[in-house]
């Protein structure tokens, strides 16, 4: 036998054997892909873009957004429990600024039923006094004071004159820990500005505390003192003996103080 027939021979057999080999092989089935379930969800009303405290809520600024039942906050506006819910909120007012996509929560809104935005928002028995301010912040902790902070309000007034030194300045704190409703005509921070110039300062009051405004307007200058953040539970009262010094200034420096 030739060589060459030697040759075809055995890579024929090598192929018989190979593919007897595959053949007998049993074949490896591909384990089945695991199941995963989807967690269940419910529709939640939600603010589809930016609102601002004391826009009008219209149907565009308002979606429903599947939200995992398993972790819905509660108070918040569900399509399974309020299916009308777009319809009933519907030209309410803004009481507190909203994020987009945030849970559209009830007392964040506020019927006005025609009424000015901040005689809807004031609380039962609270008074809103406006008081000139310096528009350039000079009276007003540089101009950073924004709505929603708490201040004390000074008055300041002249003095009797010290006999070869002019007039004296009195200084007193009347009311403390008052919060800000406007800033001129803004009840919140616009465009992420941090500073809200205007040329009054609108705040929140009792009667009594409203009528010692008025009798401050006419006695002096008022100006405002910006508090912590950590002062808003304290509770408002007028000055206290140990804290109502009168503070002499002398052409604009602190001389002494003197109890009442």
């Amino acid at each position: 036998m030739s060589p060459a027939r030697i040759i075809i021979l055995l890579v024929a057999l090598v192929a018989g054997v190979g593919a007897a080999m595959l053949i007998s092989k049993p074949s490896q089935t591909p384990a089945p892909a695991a199941q995963i379930e989807a967690a269940p969800t419910v529709p939640v009303l939600v603010a589809a873009a930016d609102i601002p405290v004391g826009n009008v809520v219209a149907a565009a600024d308002m979606r429903w957004l599947d939200w995992p039942l398993a972790s819905v906050p509660s108070g918040v506006v569900r399509k399974d429990e309020a299916p009308q819910a777009e319809q009933e909120l519907m030209g309410q007012v803004a009481r507190y600024g909203m994020l987009a996509a945030e849970p559209i929560r009830r007392e964040k809104l506020i019927k006005t039923d025609g009424t000015g935005f901040l005689s809807a928002v004031l609380p039962s028995g609270m008074r809103a006094v406006a008081i000139s301010t310096d528009s350039r912040g000079a009276n007003t902790a540089g101009g950073f004071i924004l709505p929603n902070d708490r201040v004390d309000v000074i008055v300041t007034m002249k003095g009797p004159a010290v006999e070869g030194e002019g007039d004296a300045f009195l200084s007193e704190t009347i009311l403390r820990n008052l919060r800000v409703l406007a800033i001129g005509q803004n009840v919140q921070e616009r465009n992420g500005e941090k500073v809200v110039i205007g040329e009054t300062a609108t705040l929140e009051v009792n009667p009594g505390q409203a009528e010692s405004l008025f009798r401050a307007q006419k006695m002096g200058t008022l100006s405002l003192s910006l508090r912590s953040l950590k002062d808003a539970g304290q509770v408002t009262t007028p000055g206290t003996a140990s804290e109502g010094a009168l503070t002499i200034v002398k052409y604009g420096v602190t001389m002494r103080s003197a109890n009442q």
